[in-house]
């Protein structure tokens, strides 16, 4: 079975999610490379609760859900979405990850990002998207400010990893501040 491209970038694609990802999925949320830096690593994902999450989140009404597909290869390397979508006050949660560390610092998760804003503000209609990120990952923070995200908050000492506490920055951006046509397979 092939994804289906959703939502196509310059480097990227955007796909529903597919079951036979799974396995991949959970290799991933098991991985401290890249669990460190969503706030996961104290968690063990299973098959079962991997499948578990996949059949809740990818027929729910309150948020999307799509796997990162390389234009170049079809090849699979990470997962993103907005949840926690309030249709009255038109705001939902940003959540991204590279799962592959070879498609790591590639611009993957930059236009994955834009690709999602576009998405949220002109298709879904939502006025603010928000995220959370802890404070040592300097290269999400980094790419997040690129893509027009602001800090607005900051929880001190609120995640606890490695023996150690780190800050969580909230960040939020809203659709005035939001210029970029960044989905390609758009008709109007």
């Amino acid at each position: 079975m092939n994804y289906f491209k959703k939502l196509v970038g310059e480097k990227v694609y955007l796909s529903p999610p597919r079951e036979e990802d799974i396995e991949i999925y959970t290799k991933w949320l098991n991985d401290f490379n890249t669990t460190d830096y969503l706030g996961r690593s104290s968690k063990i994902c299973t098959l079962e609760a991997e499948k578990e999450w996949y059949d809740k989140n990818s027929k729910t009404e309150n948020g999307v859900t799509f796997a990162i597909i390389e234009n170049e290869t079809n090849k699979i390397v990470g997962n993103c979405g907005i949840e926690k979508i309030d249709y009255i006050n038109r705001t939902g949660i940003l959540g991204i990850f590279i799962g592959e560390e070879e498609a790591r610092n590639k611009g993957y998760g930059k236009e994955t990002v834009k690709l999602l804003l576009d998405f949220g503000f002109n298709y879904l209609n939502l006025h603010s998207i928000e995220l959370k990120v802890m404070s040592f990952n300097k290269r999400a923070i980094k790419c997040y400010e690129k893509c027009g995200f602001k800090e607005v908050g900051r929880r001190r000492e609120a995640y606890f990893l490695n023996g150690k506490y780190y800050d969580v920055i909230d960040m939020d951006i809203i659709k005035k501040e939001f210029k970029e046509n960044t989905i390609k397979n758009k008709n109007i």
